[in-house]
């Protein structure tokens, strides 16, 4: 039985093993400057933040260690969006693993986990999108810079989260519960065949039910709903079981397009990591 925090980190290789992911690097598919091994040690990088976690160290500064961690890699922003979801789930997991117990954590944060949460985008480049006017003081792009004004406007690590959403679904996850990674984690238990298999079927299916944010913010809300729309024609005619070569030639269009539902991935780690805790999927 592994830890937590190795969990998480399985969790991560697991995401990154699976394919068809359209858009996304798996085994078979690099991006130009993203690449597999990139993954690997991203998720090797960030273990001693994970580990931090699962000791019960506050969740800014845990996930700014993760980060540290993963950005060590030649490819620079792997996995942010996942650690994001998995630090306070494996913080979540000293106590029962449900959505109750992971909503608390991310509740309890404080002014001092939104700087760590800051403080981590000193390590990384990280796409977002522009801030409102009136919260350019807080651009997280500005990382610790920004800290000052977050400690005089008083903003938690989850008020940072709520401001976030509708436009970021890894913030939305926050402050719902996680209520697509616990559903994620049943899909995975529920599928067949190898957990990097089930993995792509999983991811197929989160990215069929709503438009990546990711991809929204990178290329517009139209692309995100083709490709939202397009994973749903696959997913409901089971083409990964009946065409899988259907499913294949959307991955690599993806990749050639850099229509990358990074987002998705993320919600797909997480929850590979509750069914791991779970013990719901089996290597």
């Amino acid at each position: 039985m592994y830890t937590p925090a190795q969990n998480a980190r399985l969790a991560l290789l697991l995401e990154v093993a699976g394919t068809p992911k359209p858009g996304n690097v798996d085994r078979t598919r690099d991006l130009p400057d993203l690449h597999f091994e990139h993954f690997l040690a991203g998720a090797v990088g960030a273990q001693s933040g994970l580990e931090m976690a699962a000791d019960g160290a506050a969740v800014g500064s845990a996930f700014e260690r993760a980060i540290d961690g993963m950005a060590t890699q030649r490819g620079d922003n792997t996995q942010f969006g996942a650690l994001l979801l998995l630090v306070p789930l494996v913080r979540a997991s000293r106590s029962e693993l449900s959505p109750a117990v992971a909503e608390s954590v991310v509740e309890e944060t404080t002014v001092a986990d939104a700087a760590g949460f800051y403080r981590a985008f000193d390590h990384v480049d990280v796409f977002v999108d522009d801030p409102p006017a009136s919260m350019d003081d807080l651009d997280v792009r500005r990382g610790s810079d920004a800290v000052p004004a977050l400690f005089e406007r008083g903003l938690t690590l989850y008020d940072v989260m709520d401001h976030s959403v509708p436009g970021d679904d890894v913030a939305r996850e926050w402050v719902t519960g996680f209520d697509r990674s616990f559903l994620a984690a049943h899909r995975l238990a529920n599928a067949d065949g190898p957990a990097t298999d089930r993995a792509a079927s999983v991811f197929l299916s989160v990215l069929a039910e709503r438009p990546d944010t990711l991809v929204a913010n990178r290329h517009g809300e139209t692309v995100a709903r083709e490709v939202t729309d397009r994973a749903a024609e696959l997913h409901d005619s089971n083409a990964l079981g009946t065409d899988p070569d259907a499913v294949e030639r959307f991955a690599d269009e993806l990749v050639e397009r850099g229509v990358n539902p990074g987002t998705t991935a993320d919600i797909v780690a997480a929850g590979l990591f509750i069914a791991l805790e779970h013990e719901t999927l089996e290597l």
